[in-house]
């Protein structure tokens, strides 16, 4: 291995006190031997690459379009820090330096900074599009950072590029709730404008980025803010803990980190009641008001701090009665609407009316909760229950928002290990790049921007618990083998290892795709399907349910339970009409508007819900109306038997849909004779008769079930309703 580089100039100027001359210009700076030892290792790290310092590399940036990639990969990264930098760089303008983010494998996202120096930095490649790692630029502040995965200066001839020896840079890292590179913040300037309070500020500037993120993160989740002096709760030097509704400590920034003295895993196995002593319920009461006073609490060490919580009141003003519903930020947009779905849908029983329970009863759970008395759901819960601890991977199909993870949920809550990790893993919101590092994990050094001590994947997190992979139809194909390979032998070997590790894990797998129609087109491997599909579930959607009604009242209940909100029976008849092409998601959503937008009412009507749905539903209600015109032309003979008419059953304003069987199950309609075929003494009819007639045998064909006759026949269930009426009235 090559020796540390030792200029020409090295009897020049000296580290007072030291007889180490490697350094001269950096050596001048009051730097402690952590740091010196820090910039020694990377030197030798540059050696073992076999980077030379005086070769010219290549400096070409990324080509626009991969660059445009990085970017749309890191938009939310961007996001938080672009407002950021520019507040840094206010800093330290006309300093000759320039402000630098950088993604988690070193590539230079964006940069501002004086367009004097910004010139210069760009005759080193110091410029958006191209990598600083250590890899592919030696010793430097950014690559540094990644490795070391802490705050680093690196100041002139401690770069190992001589090209690079005019800069002094200071870096420092940008982790996400857990503990995870996001990137890293830079600042970059001439060495002889070095100024020792640059780091404080990046630092301070990269806490910033952090909490942002941790905000954005969990804004469904209850946040502590926390700090032993009550006067610092609010700023940056807080710290923030998120906290889930069964109290688990699910996210942390720095600052918390720092506070407790606990790594992120070690934090991650505390709850709320074992680190503070307190409870959820607990600080949902007292931090309800706006007026509340931060909360003194005490570690078991004896440490004191001071604790005020911020949350969503009306997600979480039912945490003190047990729910417990996780909002964690996958990852996966609309996640956070589904969740608050999941608590709407499991917060009764199953007979789907919290009202109807009996007073100190606690609330249905797992599977059970999420029964209001569709038989679709019933059955589909019925077969769950069959192979529940059976070894039997489950594949749930189903369109978006019908609430599939809400199911692999439930599948876990009611299983044998049911307090083992519930991962969920969505395939189609990891990049392609990255995705067999997050399932598989990887050793140190695996990749470029790996972690320094590398990762768990999110199989062996699951170990004895459940792994759920979400949108598996998204896997890319080359990575299918893999997992197949995994789900076979139950052994993972991480990136970069030659050692296999155990698993055990119960498989639950989601998607909205056709697997099959994907494996006739070669996208999706056919012996995974049949690994997977131990037993396929589809979830009905929305407007094929007959609970809807049920699902309103309890979302109602669970949004607005000092209200008792209702639907007035036009607002009735427009949920009961639309499509729901969101399903359950879109449904909670709009109800959680609708609740908003009636603050002091307890009735809903069309004037709390939103312009757009109600554009839709009258779109909808027009088609429909359109495809109800040909009935009425006289092109079939209705049949006898009009009195049957008087017959039909007419519901409530607020009945719930009745079920619609998939088209696959139904049976031909069995249409009336053309009228050619008429008998020549049979009387000749109207158009209104032939209308109705035409109706009355639809819905006989049926059995009865007007929804079912109103799907063969092209129009709303209303519009059955309204004619059967108007014929057993006489008209």
């Amino acid at each position: 291995m090559a020796g540390p580089y030792t200029p020409a100039s090295a009897g020049l100027r000296m580290r007072p006190g030291s007889s180490d001359p490697r350094r001269p210009i950096a050596s001048a700076l009051p730097l402690d031997n952590e740091h010196v030892h820090k910039i020694d290792q990377s030197h030798q790290r540059c050696a073992a690459f076999g980077l030379s310092r005086i070769e010219r590399l290549d400096y070409s940036p990324l080509g626009r379009s991969d660059l445009g990639v990085v970017r749309e990969r890191n938009q939310r990264l961007y996001a938080h820090a672009a407002p950021v930098m520019e507040m840094l760089y206010e800093q330290i303008v006309n300093s000759e330096s320039m402000v630098l983010l950088c993604d988690a494998t070193g590539t230079i996202l964006h940069s501002i900074g004086d367009q004097d120096f910004l010139n210069r930095a760009s005759k080193v490649a110091l410029q958006p599009g191209v990598n600083w790692s250590e890899q592919a630029k030696g010793t430097n502040a950014v690559g540094t950072a990644l490795i070391e995965e802490s705050p680093t200066l690196v100041h002139a001839d401690e770069h190992y590029m001589h090209a690079n020896h005019f800069l002094t840079c200071s870096a420092a890292p940008i982790l996400d709730p857990r503990g995870n590179i996001l990137g890293v913040l830079d600042v970059s300037g001439d060495q002889r404008s070095y100024h020792q309070h640059t780091m404080g500020l990046v630092k301070m500037s990269a806490r910033m980025i952090e909490n942002h993120w941790l905000t954005d993160d969990y804004r469904n989740v209850m946040r502590l803010h926390f700090h032993s002096r009550v006067e610092f709760i609010g700023t940056l030097m807080e710290g923030i803990l998120a906290v889930s509704q069964d109290g688990k400590l699910v996210g942390a920034n720095r600052g918390a980190l720092e506070q407790l003295g606990l790594s992120g895993a070690a934090l991650r196995m505390h709850t709320i009641s074992s680190l503070f002593g307190t409870t959820v319920a607990a600080l949902v009461d007292r931090f309800r008001s706006p007026l509340a006073t931060p909360l003194p609490v005490e570690l078991s060490s004896g440490r004191q701090f001071h604790v005020y919580a911020r949350f969503n009141w009306p997600v979480w003003h039912a945490a003190s009665s047990g729910f417990a519903a996780e909002a964690t930020a996958s990852a996966v947009p609309g996640a956070a609407a589904e969740a608050g779905a999941a608590e709407a849908a499991g917060s009764s029983g199953a007979g789907g009316s919290s009202g109807g329970m009996a007073a100190g009863a606690a609330p249905a759970t797992g599977l059970a909760s999420l029964s209001l008395g569709d038989t679709q759901f019933a059955a589909l819960i019925d077969k769950i229950r069959r192979v529940l601890n059976r070894d039997i991977p489950i594949l749930i199909l189903g369109e978006t928002g019908t609430g599939k993870e809400l199911l692999a949920r439930a599948i876990h809550q009611d299983s044998e290990r049911a307090r083992q990790p519930f991962v969920a893993v969505n395939c189609a919101s990891i990049p392609e790049t990255l995705i067999e590092a997050e399932l598989f994990g990887y050793e140190e050094g695996a990749f470029t921007g790996a972690r320094r001590k590398g990762a768990v994947g999110k199989i062996v997190q699951a170990n004895g618990g459940t792994l759920f992979l979400d949108e598996i139809g998204d896997m890319p194909i080359s990575l299918q083998a893999h997992l197949l390979r995994v789900l076979q032998e139950r052994q993972v070997t991480p990136l970069g290892s030659a050692k296999s590790v155990s698993v055990d894990v119960t498989l639950v797998c989601a998607t909205h795709r056709n697997l099959r129609e994907m494996i006739e087109q070669k996208a999706f491997r056919e012996d995974l399907y049949y690994r997977l599909n131990g037993l396929a579930v589809r979830l009905p959607p929305l407007r094929e349910r007959s609970d809807l009604m049920a699902l309103v009242e309890r979302i109602l209940d669970r949004e607005s339970p000092e209200r008792r909100l209702r639907l007035s029976p036009e607002v009735v008849r427009l949920f009961q009409g639309y499509h729901w092409p969101g399903n359950v998601r879109q449904l909670f959503n709009v109800l959680r508007t609708a609740c908003v937008m009636a603050s002091g009412e307890s009735l809903i009507t069309r004037d709390h819900l939103s312009d757009d749905f109600i554009d839709d539903a009258r779109r909808v209600a027009q088609q429909r109306a359109a495809s109800a015109e040909p009935v009425a032309a006289p092109v079939f003979v209705a049949p006898t038997g009009p009195a049957q008419a008087a017959a039909v059953p007419m519901p409530p304003a607020a009945a719930p849909v009745e079920p619609v069987p998939p088209a696959a199950s139904m049976p031909a309609p069995q249409m009336p004779a053309p009228v050619a075929a008429r008998l020549p003494d049979e009387p000749a009819m109207s158009l209104e008769d032939i209308e109705l007639r035409t109706i009355q045998q639809a819905v006989d064909a049926a059995g009865g079930n007007i929804s079912v006759a109103a799907k063969r026949l092209g129009i709303s269930r209303n519009t059955i309703y309204r004619k059967l009426r108007w014929r057993s009235d006489g008209r």
